[in-house]
């Protein structure tokens, strides 16, 4: 099955040769081919060009383009879209003045969202989960990372990780499943955190790589949560079983996370609202994307990351939705792109390479997605006709996508 797609307005995030991921001053730089051609052979993409060279190709399919852009769909490294249930009453009490840590001195917060999955059947998940996974495809995402953290006994989150695992075999989307039962401590190990770390260590960790349910494991490492000691005795217990390390760090309090995860090699530090000039030292020269979560700051009215002193300083980034029940409850990539425009002083050059090359190693898919290369995936967006790509950020309450494809294939 081939597909031509000719007249392209403008081909965005060009790589003729592949990278993993771009730092610092290159972030501003697109490369981009106006007037162009893309062909899709099986999936993948097989070339591309200007019109003026594009070859006599006899395709399956031919799809004018005049008018609109094509780039590579979003990748969104930061997920937890596997939950059960709302916390809309939540919404309301904060807008009534409590903060996010005083919902969760009550029961709020993950508590709340992990009492409902314990009681939510496999099927019932996954059907509420499915229909969150169609919706960010149709808004343009064509890879996606979820996380555990929402059952925090055994059995809950080896459903949510199986429901998962279930997502991935019943949709062509790649998904990464990062197990994080270090998201919150239980109810029942409220005044007994070592009990809760034994069973993390001895018993949720093993069960998980025994299965196959994670690639990745990930710690909430923040005041109140898992201190920077549990999260190296985490990720070390979770190395020894396969599964690589990404964490949580300084979303309300720096308090040494970064370094933790430079320690262990982290792939990627996530939410970064709270930078020191410490933390930004110890990312450079460094492997480990940092990645910047604006929906949660939009949503719960805290610091945004301070992506122009990160990228100054000749840090890469990326950008993820959070998508969640409790402080992101959006898996909008395009509303990320914006909000970072609007409230990080991206350009909307940094903006898409964050959501797309970036986001991509962010996940371990570099050489699958977020890239206009031959042989990677075409995972693509098709916009509507639309005067610049510096338009999706600006006209942020507008949908810009005519079609979303994954590995070629139209999603209807």
């Amino acid at each position: 099955m081939t597909i031509l797609f000719k007249n392209i307005k403008e081909l965005l995030q060009v790589r003729e040769e592949r990278i993993d991921f771009v730092s610092g001053a290159d972030m501003a730089v697109l490369p981009t081919i106006k007037n162009a051609y893309l062909l899709v052979k099986n999936g993948n993409i097989e070339d591309f060009g200007a019109m003026e060279n594009c070859p006599k190709i006899e395709a399956d399919k031919t799809i004018d383009a005049t008018g609109k852009m094509v780039l590579p769909s979003w990748c969104d490294s930061h997920t937890h879209i596997v939950y059960a249930g709302h916390r809309e009453t939540e919404f309301v009490d904060r807008i009534k003045g409590l903060s996010y840590q005083e919902i969760a001195k009550r029961g709020g917060g993950i508590l709340n969202s992990a009492i409902q999955l314990q009681k939510t059947s496999a099927e019932d998940l996954y059907q509420q989960s499915k229909v969150r996974l169609d919706e960010v495809v149709k808004l343009g995402t064509g890879a996606i990372e979820i996380k555990s953290g929402y059952g925090l006994t055994l059995d809950a989150e080896l459903k949510m990780l199986r429901v998962i695992k279930r997502l991935k075999e019943d949709y062509s989307i790649p998904i990464k499943a990062t197990f994080l039962g270090a998201h919150a401590l239980p109810k029942a190990f409220k005044t007994n955190k070592k009990g809760y770390l034994k069973l993390l260590i001895e018993d949720m960790i093993p069960r998980v790589a025994k299965e196959g349910l994670a690639e990745f494991i990930d710690v909430f490492c923040e005041t109140g949560y898992f201190s920077v000691e549990d999260t190296d005795t985490i990720l070390k217990a979770g190395r020894q079983f396969g599964l690589k390390p990404k964490i949580h760090v300084n979303q309300f309090t720096a308090i040494g996370g970064v370094q933790i995860g430079v320690k262990y090699d982290v792939l990627s530090v996530d939410h970064l609202e709270e930078m020191r000039d410490e933390d930004i030292q110890s990312l450079k020269n460094t492997r480990t994307m940092p990645v910047a979560l604006p929906g949660c700051s939009y949503f719960l009215g805290i610091p945004y990351t301070p992506a122009r002193k990160m990228m100054d300083a000749g840090l890469p980034l990326a950008l993820a939705t959070d998508y969640n029940p409790g402080s992101a409850p959006s898996g909008n990539m395009n509303f990320a792109v914006s909000s970072a425009c609007v409230k990080m002083k991206m350009t909307p050059e940094e903006a898409i390479n964050a959501s797309t090359i970036n986001g991509a190693y962010a996940m371990g898919l570099q050489d699958e997605v977020g890239s206009i290369t031959k042989g990677k995936w075409a995972n693509l967006i098709l916009t509507r006709p639309i005067p610049s790509y510096s338009y999706i950020p600006y006209a942020f309450g507008s949908n810009h996508i005519e079609k979303v494809y994954l590995k070629g294939k139209e999603i209807v």
